[in-house]
């Protein structure tokens, strides 16, 4: 038995036909797997396909074009329950080449590469893989943690064509040794199990692409996806190491807030008191522990997050108390 065949496209004309595939061969080449297509087409009747003489499905080659888009934009963090309902043109539109902003399009990536087959193919790709600078390279998993140590890379790039569940934790501690903020990891066979591992640990997962310059497309989906952002990364060391001087100590918020007792308006005292919490908060975070490279580099979010609400807020208050003759304190 074939897994594709062919059928008549118009009844009238036996030279019109049209190729076919069987469920197994569609999941194929859409990427999935094929118990993952199984469970979409049970639950969210993604598409009206054919049946073959024995009842079996029949996907054309547009309704396997619109398999790899769901699956594309699933890797992405979209939910299938949304996707399942959308017509082909927004998927399209929805899509990695067409949905990241242009800043990010126009950024260079820096990669650190897991796989001797990834490493060859990059480095005969040209043009195709511009927009990659690879910072370290390591061929094989098992030394990939002390080779990449400090690579101080953007993404983790990942290409091993048999992937099983001790790779997992091996591809965890070498993206903790590289500092990357995302990983993404290309197979050829694995099994769905793995996948959902290492789609746990925060890696987009996909099967190697046939075009090298598919590459980068992948790589902007996962840096696009990371928390935190690549732009937010860079500016990090920056913002964290030089920390915007606060404006008013918390002395001087307690002195607004009961000088704010003798007016109407209690929005003075409550201003005072978000200040001094977030002050609180981006103080502890910046002295929080982290338990690996990723885990400092959340806490350095976290601060920069708390540092921007701190200037938005004390604008704010300087306002608020300029309006209400507070007392403000003396450059």
């Amino acid at each position: 038995m074939t897994d594709s065949i062919q059928i008549k496209e118009n009844p009238d004309d036996p030279s019109e036909r049209k190729a076919m595939h069987r469920t197994g061969v569609a999941a194929r080449l859409a990427g999935l797997p094929v118990e993952t297509l199984r469970v979409w087409e049970r639950r969210y009747a993604l598409s009206d396909t054919d049946r073959s003489a024995h009842g079996q499905r029949l996907y054309s080659a547009e309704q396997v074009h619109r398999l790899g888009l769901l699956k594309q934009l699933v890797d992405q963090g979209h939910p299938i329950g949304v996707l399942a309902g959308l017509p082909m043109r927004q998927l399209e539109d929805m899509t990695v080449s067409r949905a990241l902003p242009q800043e990010a399009t126009d950024q260079l990536i820096r990669v650190a590469l897991l796989g001797e087959s990834l490493i060859r193919r990059l480095a005969a790709g040209g043009r195709d893989s511009m927009g990659l600078v690879v910072r370290a390279s390591c061929a094989q998993l098992a030394q990939a943690e002390s080779v990449l140590q400090d690579a101080d890379a953007d993404l983790l790039l990942v290409e091993l064509s048999e992937l099983d569940d001790s790779a997992v934790p091996r591809i965890v501690a070498a993206r903790r040794a590289c500092g990357a903020v995302a990983v993404v990891v290309l197979y050829r066979f694995c099994a769905s199990a793995t996948i959902r591992q290492l789609r746990a640990q925060g890696c987009l997962v996909a099967r190697v692409p046939p075009e090298i310059g598919e590459l980068l497309l992948l790589c902007r989906a996962a840096l696009a996806n990371a928390r935190p952002p690549l732009r937010e990364r860079r500016a990090f060391a920056d913002a964290v190491d030089a920390p915007r001087p606060r404006r008013f100590s918390d002395e001087a918020l307690l002195a607004m807030a009961a000088a704010a007792s003798s007016v109407e308006c209690e929005c003075p005292r409550h201003l005072a008191d978000i200040l001094m919490t977030v002050g609180s908060f981006e103080r502890y975070s910046a002295q929080c522990a982290s338990r690996d490279a990723a885990d400092a580099q959340l806490h350095q979010a976290l601060q920069l997050a708390a540092g921007q609400a701190l200037a938005i807020l004390e604008d704010a208050m300087e306002r608020l108390a300029r309006a209400e003759g507070l007392p403000l304190p003396s450059a």
